[in-house]
């Protein structure tokens, strides 16, 4: 796959796993739930966040060949993302 395939894959994927704690009932994607509370679905989210990262650093390594040491502004930004990628989920939940 091209590099442009692949950033435009990645960023489409995190705006899902973004979004995914609001627009799913089930508990980290495999309970099923009764209720889900505000908590949980901020926990799941914050989960989901690492699982993204994960992902980015697979990715930055296969083709890149290596990963690029990051500071913490790094990471406060791609949370910041993370975010607003997150906020149509959120307004489609709590915004009734």
């Amino acid at each position: 796959m091209s590099l442009p395939v692949l950033q435009w894959g990645f960023l489409a994927l995190a705006l899902l796993l973004a979004n995914l704690p609001w627009l799913s009932q089930r508990c980290f994607l495999i309970l099923q739930c009764d209720s889900k509370s505000m908590w949980v679905r901020l926990l799941e989210w914050f989960v989901l966040y690492f699982v993204v990262g994960g992902i980015a650093l697979l990715l930055e390594d296969r083709t890149m060949g290596s990963i690029y040491p990051q500071a913490w502004e790094f990471y406060a930004v791609t949370l910041a993302l993370f975010m607003v990628f997150a906020f149509p989920g959120f307004i489609y939940r709590h915004g009734r």
